[in-house]
C-alpha cells in the first residue's frame, strides 16, 4: 500500500505528522525530545540533498552542453533563459511594490513592538550587516568577477559557489563540443554515466523524503515556539498583515503570472503543471533551499513535463542562482514595509531603485536558507533605509522563506518548460508523471 502511494502524498503525510509532533511537543514541554531525537533526521535529509547538488550540476550541465551539436544553439538557449528569468523577476518585484503601497501594512505596526524587536534582534542584525558590507563594498561588476573561480575544487566544496561551478561546467562542455577528437567520446561517456548514477542516488534519497520532511517541520515548530507557544502566536499575529501581503504577492505570481506564461509560451495547462510540481514544492517548503531542491526539480521536470535533459540540465541549475522571483518580491515588500514603520515615504525614484537593486541582488544569490536577508540589507542601503528595521521581520522570516523558496523553484521549472517549448525540446502528454 505505502509503496504504491505517490511521492507527493507520502511527503504531505510526513509534513502533517511533523506539524502534529511539533505542536504536541511544545504543548507538553518536550521540545528537547524533538531537538535531540527527531530533528537530526531532518538535518541528515537536508545534507543528503546538498551532497548531490554540486555533482548533479556539474554532470548534468556538461552532459547537456556536450550533447549540443554547435555552440550557437547554446548561446541561443542561454540568452532565452536569462531573458525570461529577468522578466519574471522584474514582474514579481513590481507586483510586490504595488501590493505593499496599496495595503500599507507598516502603518498598522504597534510602536511598542517595534522597540521590543529592535532590542531582541540587535546582535543578529550586526552580524548580517558585516556580511552585507563585504558585498556592498564591491565594484558594480563584482558579480562577473565572482562567476569565474580561481580554484574549481575549492568552489565545488561550497554550495554557495554554484555559479562558479556552472561557469566551469559550461566551459568544460563547450570545450568537449569544440574538440574534434575520438578520444573525447570517452570523456562524454564517463560524464554521462556519472550523471545517470547521480540521478539514481537522488531516487534513493527521495525514499527518505517523508521522514526527512517530518523531522524538519517538527524541529522548526519547536525552534519557533520554545516552551511557550502563546508568545510565538502573539508575535506572528502582530506581523500578520505584513505576512499576508507577502503571501498575497507570492500567490498572485503563482496563480496569475505563471499560468499566463504556461498558456501562451509553454502549451501546458496550469493544473497539470502544478500537479507535477507538487512534490518539488513540498521539498522546497520543508528545506527552504532552492539548491537542495534542485535534484527533485530536475527529475520532475524531465519525467512529468517532458522537458529534454539538455534543457533541464542547463536552465534549472542557472535558475537556482539567478532566478529568485519569490525572494525578490519579498525584498521589495520588506523594504517598503520597514520604511512605512519608520514613517519614511519613499519616492518613485527610490522605488525604481528597489526594483533595480533587488533584480541585481538576485543574480548569484546563494540558493540556501537565509540568503535573502543578506541581500535585503543591500536593498535597504540602496534607498537609505535603516538596516535595524530587519528586526521587525526576522521573527517571521523563516516561514516566509519557506514559501518564497516554493515560488523560486516553481519559477525555475516554468522557464525550463518555456525554453524547451521554444526549442522544440518539449514532449509533454497529460499523465506523464503517473506513468513515470
Amino acid at each position: 500500500m505505502w509503496r504504491k502511494t505517490p511521492l507527493y502524498l507520502k511527503i504531505l503525510i510526513g509534513m502533517l505528522i511533523g506539524i502534529g509532533i511539533g505542536i504536541l511537543a511544545v504543548s507538553t514541554g518536550t521540545s528537547w525530545f524533538v531537538a535531540d531525537y527527531i530533528k537530526p533526521f531532518g538535518i541528515i535529509f537536508l545534507n543528503l540533498l546538498k551532497l548531490v547538488a554540486m555533482p548533479l550540476i556539474f554532470a548534468s550541465l556538461v552532459t547537456g552542453v556536450a550533447g549540443l551539436s554547435d555552440v550557437t544553439k547554446l548561446s541561443r538557449i542561454g540568452f532565452k533563459t536569462v531573458s525570461y528569468y529577468l522578466v519574471t523577476t522584474i514582474l514579481a518585484i513590481t507586483i510586490g511594490l504595488v501590493l505593499v503601497n496599496t495595503i500599507r501594512p507598516g502603518k498598522f505596526f504597534p510602536q511598542e513592538k517595534r522597540a521590543e524587536l529592535l532590542s531582541k534582534y540587535a546582535q543578529d542584525i550586526e552580524s548580517r550587516k558585516i556580511e552585507a558590507q563585504s558585498i556592498d563594498s564591491d565594484t558594480p561588476l563584482q558579480f562577473l568577477v565572482d562567476i569565474v573561480p580561481d580554484n574549481i575544487v575549492k568552489a565545488a566544496s561550497d554550495n554557495t559557489n554554484m555559479l562558479q561551478v556552472i561557469f566551469f561546467a559550461v566551459l568544460f562542455g563547450v570545450a568537449i563540443v569544440l574538440v574534434k577528437n575520438p578520444k573525447v567520446d570517452a570523456v562524454k561517456d564517463f560524464v554521462s554515466g556519472f550523471n545517470e548514477v547521480i540521478l539514481k542516488v537522488i531516487d534513493l534519497i527521495m525514499m527518505f523524503a517523508p521522514i526527512g520532511v517530518l523531522a524538519l517541520l517538527a524541529g522548526l515548530i519547536c525552534d519557533f515556539s520554545g516552551d511557550n507557544a502563546s508568545d510565538s502566536l502573539q508575535l506572528f499575529a502582530t506581523l500578520g498583515l505584513y505576512a499576508l501581503v507577502v503571501i498575497a504577492g507570492l500567490l498572485f505570481v503563482a496563480l496569475v503570472i505563471y499560468p499566463l506564461f504556461l498558456r501562451f509560451y509553454a502549451g501546458i495547462h496550469f493544473k497539470d503543471f502544478y500537479r507535477t510540481m507538487f512534490p518539488v514544492q513540498l521539498v522546497a517548503f520543508s528545506t527552504s533551499s532552492s539548491a537542495a531542491t534542485l535534484p527533485v526539480n530536475m527529475e520532475q521536470v524531465e519525467k512529468g513535463l517532458g522537458v529534454s535533459n539538455e534543457i533541464t540540465s542547463f536552465v534549472l541549475p542557472i535558475g537556482v542562482t539567478i532566478n529568485m522571483d519569490g525572494t525578490s518580491l519579498y525584498q521589495a515588500i520588506a523594504a517598503v514595509f520597514i520604511a512605512q514603520v519608520f514613517g519614511i515615504d519613499l519616492t518613485f525614484t527610490q522605488q525604481l531603485t528597489i526594483i533595480l537593486t533587488a533584480t541585481l541582488a538576485s543574480i548569484g544569490s546563494a540558493g540556501v536558507p537565509g540568503a535573502g536577508i543578506v541581500m535585503l540589507i543591500i536593498v535597504l542601503n540602496s534607498v537609505g533605509l535603516p538596516v535595524e528595521g530587519l528586526a521587525l521581520i526576522l521573527a517571521i522570516d523563516r516561514p516566509l522563506d519557506m514559501l518564497r523558496t516554493v515560488l523560486n523553484v516553481t519559477g525555475d521549472a516554468l522557464i525550463a518548460t518555456v525554453v524547451a517549448k521554444s526549442e522544440r525540446a518539449h514532449d509533454y502528454t497529460p499523465g506523464m508523471i503517473d506513468e513515470a
